[in-house]
């Protein structure tokens, strides 16, 4: 500290402006690397402060000067402009890697980021070697103009790659997330988009690799755009046994009590053939991810079984098949079983019943019709019978504060009350028809004489409602009363218990 050259040394401009650079370093490099915006401001006050350091001390870092007579003092005031264009550099980058970060979109903008900071640091030495060391830069671009070309017929493929990702990132004709086809079939959604290629995970999650080149001369299909939602057809074809009009609205039945499908936009029935025998309908729907295409369709064609059975209606075979029987449903058709068996014969909670036992509950059970727009039971009421559902459609609708929610659509062939009838549980929902509705209803005083005679019934129907809570639990069980897994004998004491079976 008593060295007397000390002040003069802390004074030279060099000196100052290395040790600002440094320091502006290790708190924009080191301290703030995680905080981007925070790291973007200090660079920009420090290469403020670093600017008006050399300017005060006469050094104009953008200009070249004339020639010092000395060559050390040349070497630190070109070392000193270097870092000035450096810190430039960095503030420029940083205000490119926040403003794309700001985009909220920066996996998309990649590209087009990593050129701008291409462009900036290109400049930057082009600036260094112009005004530093003075060399003329329209000189060095015409002699490396030869190296160029030798260098771009050398990396052709690469470079069309390149200039493709550019071409296909401003255009965004998909994103990240994207599910797309190509005109070749190839399908996957976009999990990456790179300066050659863009990545897809198909169906099967295996990784396809596309060169850019080859996807932005591909027509393409976006199915995640404009929106998430996809849209879907299924072809139906029945037998003429009923005027079109009446099959046209128990196609409408089904897709109202589809819950895998959106209400909007609205699907849609549409009449597409017709013939002596047959008709050809299209059913047009709509789901909220393409990924939920699937289930959906699954869940369609079970209701167009459904509700065609309890419609009378019956599939017809493909046009021109070998053997089909066009014959009308009521010529040669075997004697069947009665409404109420059939009901019976499709519910799994009476699948342990043998024929005498389903004949006695079946000639007990009674029809009952409800209008639209009816409530069928309200939210929280124990139901003191099973209904089973013959025809129509029927949700179940949840009342909270502020908000109704539907917990699911019933259809033919599904069955409600069985909680408040064997555990004395109330309703999760307010169920309501959505059409005119037919049920046949089961009573408790219907059901108790076959629990007496026999009571190992009672175990069996605690068995197929526990392993229905083990497939998992039933889209409008409330959830403030789960069925566990394991608890049958709380359901045999408590099925006993209000049967008033002896233990």
């Amino acid at each position: 500290m008593s060295d007397p050259n000390l002040p003069d040394l802390l004074a030279d401009p060099i000196v100052q402006s290395g040790a600002l650079a440094l320091i502006g370093a290790l708190v924009t490099r080191v301290a703030l690397r995680h905080h981007p915006t925070h790291r973007l401001v200090g660079q920009i006050l420090f290469f403020a402060a670093l600017t008006i350091l050399l300017l005060y001390h006469g050094i104009v870092p953008y200009e070249a000067g004339p020639p010092e007579p000395f060559v050390l003092q040349r070497i630190l005031i070109g070392f000193a402009k270097v870092i000035w264009w450096t810190n430039a550099a960095w503030a420029l980058v940083g205000f490119a890697r926040v403003f794309l970060i700001f985009e909220r979109q920066p996996q998309e903008g990649r590209l087009i980021q990593d050129l701008v900071v291409g462009m900036i640091y290109v400049g930057t030495v082009l600036s260094v070697i112009a005004n530093v060391f003075s060399i003329p830069v329209g000189t060095l671009i015409a002699t490396s103009g030869v190296f160029a070309i030798i260098l771009g017929l050398a990396m052709q493929s690469t470079l069309s790659d390149v200039f493709s990702g550019i071409a296909l990132n401003i255009g965004r004709p998909y994103a990240i997330g994207d599910w797309i086809v190509l005109s070749d079939g190839i399908e996957g959604r976009v999990v990456e988009t790179n300066w050659r290629a863009t990545y897809l995970l198909n169906g099967t999650n295996d990784l396809v690799v596309l060169p850019n080149s080859d996807l932005a001369k591909a027509r393409l299909t976006n199915l995640s755009s404009p929106d998430r939602n996809h849209g879907g057809t299924l072809t139906v074809r029945l037998q003429l046994t009923t005027r079109p009009a009446a099959i046209c609205e128990v196609m409408r039945t089904v897709l109202l009590s589809c819950n895998a499908i959106l209400s909007r936009p609205e699907p849609s029935v549409r009449i597409i053939a017709i013939d002596a025998h047959a008709i050809e309908v299209k059913l047009s729907f709509w789901v909220a991810e393409l990924s939920g295409m699937t289930a959906a369709r699954n869940e369609i064609f079970d209701l167009i079984y459904r509700h065609a059975k309890a419609s009378g209606l019956r599939l017809a075979p493909p046009p021109g098949s070998s053997g089909a029987d066009d014959r009308p449903a009521e010529e040669g058709a075997p004697l069947q079983r009665s409404t109420p068996l059939r009901l019976l014969d499709a519910l799994p909670l009476f699948a342990s019943l043998t024929e005498d036992e389903k004949a006695t509950l079946a000639e007990a059970m009674t029809r009952r019709t409800y209008r639209k727009d009816e409530v069928v039971i309200g939210q929280g009421d124990i139901a003191g019978s099973l209904m089973i559902v013959r025809s129509g459609v029927l949700a179940v609708l949840r009342h909270e504060p502020r908000r109704e929610t539907e917990l699911t659509r019933l259809s033919p062939g599904d069955c409600f009350g069985e909680g408040g009838l064997l555990m004395g549980a109330g309703e999760p929902g307010t169920i309501r028809a959505l059409t005119f509705v037919v049920v046949y209803e089961i009573a408790k005083a219907s059901l108790a004489p076959l629990l007496l005679d026999r009571p190992g019934m009672a175990e069996e129907l605690s068995v197929t409602l526990s392993r229905h809570a083990s497939t998992g639990r039933h889209r409008f069980q409330p959830a403030d009363e789960p069925i566990e897994n394991g608890s049958v004998t709380r359901m045999v004491a408590r099925i006993r218990q209000l049967f008033q079976m002896p233990h």
